[in-house]
């Protein structure tokens, strides 16, 4: 997100990604209300349960319209069944409600290191980005560029690169988006893509999907440019995997071996909701 990360999601928005900071705080609280004792593993293997938010595109929906709902769909099919969901808010007390309540069996997408559940091998790798208007007159790729301070920002409360801002000293020409909404009626990240669309705002900071898909969605081209290892407390680089239930290693692994197996095709689908994807020596590689 999510979430890296938020709108995941959004990240994160999905909360899990876009807000990766809120899901990691939260960790805890959710670790404590556990099962003390691990059962045997309840995969239910006649459908793909997934865990999801109903409302947090680009992510997933209960239409099906994210590109989670689209991965889900080609691993199901690759094990010859139907998916199944549990909607729950990508809020405190998701994993909590849905994954650890055996509810369901799989989130499709969790920040690699979420404490929380069983996490995967990572399936894609993004950064937060920089969003400003084609032929603006801007060319930035950096937090450290000195044309910011003279520029209206925009970021999302709570996420990596608030903070960056603040040790730069850039938080007085920034506009503030919430973080935590109730996505049946608000999404600060597309408003947020919408402002730097307007003028309202020159330059908005937002996770790779969510600012990818939005900016995909505007009637005036947009310039993504992801960030590379900036902020000296605060990550901005996130690779994203699934989440499973801890103490189910077969299950664990047929995820592991679906996503080796499909990651040509999970990169398209990531590739035509517009997520900008790192490249580097930890990036899942299709095979040759």
């Amino acid at each position: 997100m999510p979430g890296i990360m938020s709108g995941r999601t959004g990240a994160a928005t999905r909360t899990l990604i876009g807000a990766g900071a809120l899901a990691l705080a939260v960790a805890s609280a959710d670790m404590a209300l556990a099962p003390a004792v691990a059962a045997a593993e309840a995969v239910d293997r006649t459908a793909l349960r997934v865990c999801a938010d109903p409302n947090n595109l680009p992510f997933a929906n209960d239409n099906g319209e994210g590109f989670e709902n689209k991965i889900a769909e080609l691993l199901a099919r690759e094990l010859g069944v139907e998916v199944r969901y549990t909607w729950h808010p990508d809020s405190i007390g998701f994993v909590r409600n849905t994954l650890r309540a055996r509810k369901c069996d799989i989130i499709i997408g969790t920040a690699l290191g979420d404490e929380r559940v069983q996490n995967t091998s990572p399936y894609y790798r993004s950064a937060y980005c920089l969003v400003y208007r084609q032929g603006s007159g801007l060319a930035l790729a950096s937090i450290e560029d000195p044309a910011l301070r003279s520029l209206k920002l925009g970021v999302i409360a709570g996420t990596p690169p608030a903070t960056v801002l603040a040790q730069r000293g850039l938080l007085a020409n920034t506009r503030s988006y919430q973080l935590v909404v109730d996505t049946r009626f608000s999404s600060p990240a597309r408003e947020l893509v919408h402002d730097v669309v307007s003028g309202r705002v020159d330059v908005g900071i937002l996770w790779g999907p969510i600012a990818g898909y939005y900016a995909r969605h505007e009637h005036l081209p947009l310039e993504v440019v992801p960030l590379r290892g900036e902020g000296e407390a605060e990550t901005i680089e996130f690779r994203v995997a699934m989440g499973v239930r801890r103490n189910e290693p077969e299950w664990t692994q047929t995820i592991n071996d679906l996503i080796a197996k499909t990651q040509p095709e999970i990169n398209r689908i990531l590739q035509d909701y517009g997520v900008p994807l790192l490249e580097g020596p930890d990036s899942p590689r299709e095979k040759p």
